[in-house]
């Protein structure tokens, strides 16, 4: 009896935590993206990538730290000469502007590459929720087709159990639900997978404590494209050019591409003015006790005196200025090619979509309404008796391709978008002022 109530207990204490992990928090596309910037774990440590960057200014324009020196002379040495202590400090000429500066232009690269991240997140968890819809509207549909078999394997018994047709009816009406239902137990486990990979790119700390799902359960009419942040299909785009001269000003590798220019140029400035000495001035206090004076008294006063440090005779810098401007180079090169790939990431990404906008209007005006027509047809041949049951199987499966096809050219339109958003770094895209 103690067992019964300590488990019954425990149960009690357990349940509203298990039921908490078990039902997961359904979110739109919007509320996903908003999520994942402001809880997203490794966007929060790139975050503080700034603060890094703006530390490191405080350290380029750093003074140097004074030295302490002690003078004193023992024995005979003492006779006559003074004991001194005092300071000297090591000043920088020329050398902390161009540092200071070089750490600035590293820390607006510093922003751009944060921004970016942000950007290329907030894809990723768009791109996660469309692939999570399109893979619960592929397990609907080939749901819907089961059921469709299963009502055609009653037909097929009711029919043999008359007498008006061959028991391989049955047979074939069995294997066909067999293998798709097999299909449809993959279906369930690529729905798991595509679950998963939408919790992962939220990434939030507690994650175990909360488990995400789409709002949206499958793709559905007008209204969808709206609350998943795309264009309707019927929608025009704009001419590929107007789009790639706009997409060119806003591109963050471009940007990114340009400001390391801007960072190898300060470079050059920074290792060049290491040529240029320091001054380090030096003073003090220094006394002779009564026993080491000339007079017998006791003697004090001060010292002051200065050195150039650090004068590039045996070593003038060479390799670093010539690496320096290699850099310049390499960044130039860089740029014109982030600027060439760019184009052509652009134009591909527009083409494809394009395609995907295609193909989804034919399937909405052609395919869908011709395919749901043959399959009624189909079925009502066969409960007549003017068919047979192989063809109505293979209408069936026919009209599976058409549906599941339908299923992925949704998900490709939708995916394509959002490439072409990557592509013009924008997210959102107005077609119908043709600007980004």
């Amino acid at each position: 009896m103690k067992k019964l109530l300590i488990i019954l207990v425990i149960h009690t204490i357990l349940a509203p935590t298990c039921l908490a992990i078990d039902v997961p928090q359904k979110i739109t596309i919007q509320e996903a993206v908003n999520l994942a910037v402001e809880n997203n774990i490794d966007y929060k440590a790139e975050k503080l990538n700034v603060d890094i960057a703006k530390n490191k200014i405080k350290e380029a324009n750093q003074l140097q730290n004074p030295d302490f020196n002690v003078f004193y002379n023992l024995g005979k040495a003492g006779s006559g000469n003074p004991q001194q202590l005092g300071l000297s400090e090591t000043i920088e000429i020329a050398k902390r502007g161009p540092r200071k500066k070089l750490a600035k232009s590293n820390l607006e690269l510093t922003k751009y590459n944060t921004d970016y991240f942000k950007f290329d997140l907030k894809m990723d968890v768009r791109e996660a929720y469309i692939n999570l819809v399109a893979a619960k509207s592929i397990l609907h549909s080939l749901e819907q087709q089961q059921k469709l078999l299963e009502e055609l394997l009653a037909i097929a018994k009711k029919r043999v159990s008359a007498g008006a047709a061959p028991e391989i009816d049955v047979i074939q009406a069995e294997i066909a639900l067999n293998q798709m239902i097999t299909q449809v137990n993959t279906a369930k486990v690529n729905v798991k997978s595509a679950t998963f990979e939408f919790n992962k790119v939220i990434n939030p700390k507690n994650q175990t404590d909360t488990q995400f799902d789409t709002a949206d359960e499958l793709f559905n009419d007008k209204e969808n494209f709206l609350q998943l942040l795309t264009p309707q299909p019927k929608e025009e785009l704009p001419s590929f050019d107007t789009i790639s001269e706009n997409s060119l000003k806003n591109r963050f590798d471009i940007k990114i591409a340009k400001q390391q220019i801007d960072i190898a140029q300060k470079n050059l400035v920074t290792v060049t003015r290491k040529r240029i000495p320091d001054l380090a001035i030096l003073g003090g206090y220094g006394y002779q006790s009564r026993g080491m004076s000339d007079d017998g008294r006791f003697q004090s006063g001060g010292y002051i005196g200065g050195s150039l440090v650090n004068i590039p005779l045996l070593y003038t810098y060479r390799p670093e200025i010539k690496n320096a401007k290699l850099e310049i180079e390499k960044a130039e090169l860089n740029y014109e090619s982030v600027q060439n790939k760019a184009i052509k990431d652009l134009n591909s990404a527009y083409e494809k979509f394009v395609t995907a906008k295609l193909n989804l209007n034919y399937y909405n005006d052609k395919l869908l309404k011709e395919s749901e027509e043959m399959i009624k047809i189909s079925k009502l041949s066969y409960q007549a008796g003017k068919s047979n049951l192989t063809s109505l199987i293979v209408m069936e499966q026919s009209y599976k391709s058409i549906i599941v096809g339908y299923t992925y050219a949704l998900a490709e339109y939708y995916n394509c978008w959002i490439d072409f958003l990557r592509e013009v770094n924008a997210e959102e895209f107005n077609v119908e002022n043709e600007s980004i």
